[in-house]
């Protein structure tokens, strides 16, 4: 091959790479989205299973402004951090809005409990992307499971522009 040959097909690849780089950011951001939606259906199974087996009130604390989490248990009349991997603090990525409905509310505090008895705070929480695809963690009643689902309306008000 001749350099002249080389540098034109490293322009073609440059070209084809440049053109396909927007749509893989996309795809990153989604996965961040789909990870953190996965983490949160675990920890709401683990919280429930723990809650009925250890016979305490378990509870999925989040702070929706520094869009974290983090699971409590009731131990001695107070709500302590886990020792568990699950008792650690999960931040949600910079490029996900964090949103709940219908959790309850204490004070500063937000959060979903769990019951001995196997019940939970019906609610929903939501991670929206930059693009405006949003994921639900919902739980309709009581006595239901957590499940993920995505929502079909777009919220264009987090779309970036």
């Amino acid at each position: 091959m001749t350099l002249l040959e080389l540098i034109l097909v490293m322009v073609i690849l440059s070209t084809v790479l440049a053109m396909a780089a927007p749509s893989l950011r996309g795809f990153f951001i989604s996965r961040r989205g789909d990870d953190a939606a996965a983490q949160i259906l675990a920890m709401t199974q683990y919280a429930r299973s723990q809650a009925v087996s250890e016979g305490v009130i378990y509870r999925l604390n989040f702070d929706v402004q520094q869009r974290k989490y983090w699971l409590t248990a009731q131990r001695s009349g107070e709500y302590e951090l886990l020792d568990t991997e699950f008792g650690r603090t999960f931040a949600i990525s910079k490029d996900l809005v964090l949103e709940v409905e219908d959790v309850v509310k204490e004070g500063r505090e937000t959060f979903l409990e769990f019951s001995p008895y196997g019940t939970v705070t019906a609610a929903t929480i939501r991670l929206i992307d930059r693009q405006g695809r949003a994921l639900e963690i919902a739980c309709p009643t009581a006595t239901e499971s957590f499940s993920i689902t995505e929502c079909e309306e777009v919220y264009k008000r987090y779309a970036s522009q």
